[in-house]
Order: structure tokens, then C-alpha cells, then sequence
């Protein structure tokens, strides 16, 4: 690595790098905050804010994995957001595009509790930054921008200057976040009725399938509840493993 700058190195060599993990009740303690911090109706706005940026960057790898042209995304202070791509206005890949927004919290969720559980949480909140910074170009209002720009300078930030111990915890905390989140905006869109979820990724997937949109929420919230026992498994038994060594 030796052609790399010095920082650029130096982050390399930390990510691969296995770091101290906190002890099993602040992994536990952290689990509690972020399912209080999705509850709370104050917090959950804020929170929905990142799973947001989450679920739209979900619809744009989607789009490029499935051969669609990404033409841009929106992200609105309403914690909406809205993801452009061109292509076959039927088919597998604008079916995929659309099941990747609700489903993206969930795998990245259970993408971070892999890393956690290989005791990589500085790799995680790096991955996190580089992807915040690829999604920049795709980024089309200056609110969007402000908001990944945002993410990802506090995440860079805290990826270089904080402790190893404050870094894992802050890792645990964003993967209980993506894990606990990414079922709520399924429930919602289910409380809303056929009259609220019109226009909605269930709904366009209804009309390109003909499966009632019902149906695809019901789908969606069962992939979201599955990444969340999935992860919670991943997690549970380093958590197990260590937690008489702490109580001792």
C-alpha cells in the first residue's frame, strides 16, 4: 500500500485490523437505545432521515446491478426521497429497483453484524463512509446533499479521531438502528390503507405485476423481519460467548 497517501494507508491498515469490542451489556445497552430512539416518535423522525438515505441508495444499486441508467436522487426534509432510473419501463429489473428501497436497511443491517461479529467495526463505519461518498454523485437537490455530506464527514470524523472503544460502540449502535428501522416504514405504509400507499413502491410493483400491493407489503415487512432475526442471531453469539468473562 505504499503508493497510497499516508492517511489513505493508515485507514487501510486500521480497517483490517481486528478492534476492541464493548463489553456484551453496552452491545445490549446500545440495542436498547436504538429500539427507544426508533419508538420515540421525536427520535424516529430523525432516524428515518438516514434509513431514508438508506432505502434510496437501495433503489439506485438495484438500478446498476440490473442494467438500469441511475439518472439522479432527491432527498426531502419530510425524510422522503425519490430515486430516477431509465430503462425498460417493465420487467425483472425495474421489479428489482423497486424491492430494493424497503429491503436496503435490513441487508446492510445484517451486512454490519457480519462485520461486527468478525470484529471489524472500523471497517464498517468506513464502508459506510465510502458509500455515502459514491452516492454524492448521484445526489440531484442541495438538501440531499447537505445530508450525505453531513453523514458522512460526522461518520469520517469519528472514524479517525475517536477511540476504538467509542468507534465499536457507535458501529454497534448504527447496526442495531438499520436492523430495529427497517421493518417501521413497512408497518406504516401498512397502517396507511390503499388510499396512503398509492404511488408507492408497493403500489407500482401492483401495477407492473398485478400482484395486489397488499401482498407486496406483506413481503417486504417479511424480508425486513427476517434481516432483523438474521442479525440479531449474527450478533448473539459473540454477545453470549462473552458475557460470563464480563459478569465475572
Amino acid at each position: 500500500m505504499s503508493e497510497l497517501p499516508a492517511g489513505l494507508t493508515r485507514i487501510w491498515e486500521r480497517s483490517l485490523e481486528r478492534q476492541p469490542l464493548p463489553e456484551p451489556w453496552a452491545v445490549l445497552a446500545t440495542g436498547a437505545v436504538a429500539l427507544v430512539l426508533v419508538a420515540h416518535p421525536a427520535s424516529w423522525r430523525r432516524v428515518r432521515l438516514g434509513i431514508t438515505v438508506v432505502h434510496e441508495a437501495g433503489h439506485a444499486l438495484a438500478a446498476v446491478l440490473t442494467g438500469r441508467r441511475l439518472a439522479g436522487i432527491r432527498l426531502h426534509s419530510d425524510t422522503s426521497g425519490v430515486t430516477v432510473s431509465r430503462g425498460r419501463p417493465s420487467g425483472a429489473g425495474v421489479v428489482m429497483t423497486l424491492l430494493g428501497g424497503y429491503l436496503a436497511p435490513g441487508v446492510l443491517g445484517l451486512a454490519a453484524a457480519l462485520l461486527l461479529a468478525a470484529g471489524r467495526p472500523l471497517a464498517l463505519l468506513w464502508l459506510l463512509v465510502v458509500a455515502l461518498l459514491l452516492l454524492l454523485v448521484w445526489i440531484r437537490n442541495l438538501y440531499g446533499l447537505l445530508t450525505v455530506v453531513g453523514l458522512g464527514a460526522a461518520l469520517a470524523a469519528l472514524s479517525w479521531y475517536a477511540e476504538p472503544g467509542l468507534s465499536s460502540t457507535v458501529a454497534y449502535l448504527l447496526t442495531w438502528l438499520l436492523l430495529l428501522a427497517a421493518p417501521r416504514p413497512v408497518v406504516e405504509l401498512l397502517g396507511r390503507g390503499p388510499a396512503g400507499r398509492r404511488g408507492s413502491d408497493p403500489d407500482q410493483l401492483a401495477r407492473l405485476t398485478g400482484v395486489p400491493a397488499l401482498v407486496w407489503v406483506w413481503l417486504l415487512l417479511l424480508g425486513t423481519l427476517a434481516g432483523l432475526v438474521v442479525g440479531i442471531a449474527t450478533l448473539a453469539p459473540d454477545i453470549a460467548a462473552r458475557l460470563p468473562a464480563a459478569l465475572g
